[in-house]
């Protein structure tokens, strides 16, 4: 199994979706470490309250996932780590994640900022906070009455994470267009 190495990174190892059993995304985080994949698994902060006391503790954003950077041409060694049910994706393969997608995770990670899982949003007016710790970070812009929110976007999980955010330092995003079909596209060549 080829190795990722940090002055010879290759080009083919690209970001994956892991499938996890319930509750070892962490152990299986260490697993993936320890064979010498880089891997990432988001938390925020959630607080429980139990019968003598309230404990604040570190949740997975994306239950049940691990995010593993890897070869995907050579998938037995991250199928074989204890805990992994599935790498995400189709009969033709895994499905890639993009760098941005995880770039941007990282980002809210490492910003401090709070953050909660939010539900799969598929439209949406698209958003780059121009200024702060997020600065460059890119989604979609939601108020709702407990505040303004940047949701950001895994699209292979269809999940989301919304990150709270001052409106006035945010910018829209120009839309890219996109032909949704090839009828569409051979119309707007026509």
């Amino acid at each position: 199994m080829p190795q990722l190495n940090a002055d010879t990174a290759d080009l083919t190892w690209r970001w994956f979706a892991v499938f996890v059993k319930a509750r070892s995304e962490m152990s299986v985080a260490t697993a993936l470490g320890t064979k010498g994949f880089e891997q990432f698994v988001p938390t925020h902060r959630e607080s429980h309250q139990w019968s003598d006391r309230l404990k604040h503790v570190e949740i997975p954003l994306f239950t049940r996932y691990v995010f593993c950077r890897f070869d995907g041409r050579f998938r037995l060694p991250v199928l074989t780590t204890p805990g992994v049910i599935s790498i995400v994706g189709t009969p033709a393969g895994p499905a890639v994640i993009e760098q941005q997608e995880i770039d941007a995770l990282k980002q809210v990670q490492s910003s401090g900022a709070t953050c909660h899982p939010w539900p799969f949003l598929q439209s949406g007016t698209r958003v780059r906070v121009r200024r702060g710790a997020l600065s460059g970070v890119e989604g979609l812009f939601v108020r709702s009455r407990k505040g303004d929110r940047l949701v950001l976007s895994v699209m292979v999980l269809e999940r989301s994470v919304a990150v709270e955010v001052d409106a006035t330092s945010i910018e829209c995003v120009p839309e890219q267009p996109q032909l949704t079909s090839f009828a569409a596209w051979a119309s707007a060549e026509a």
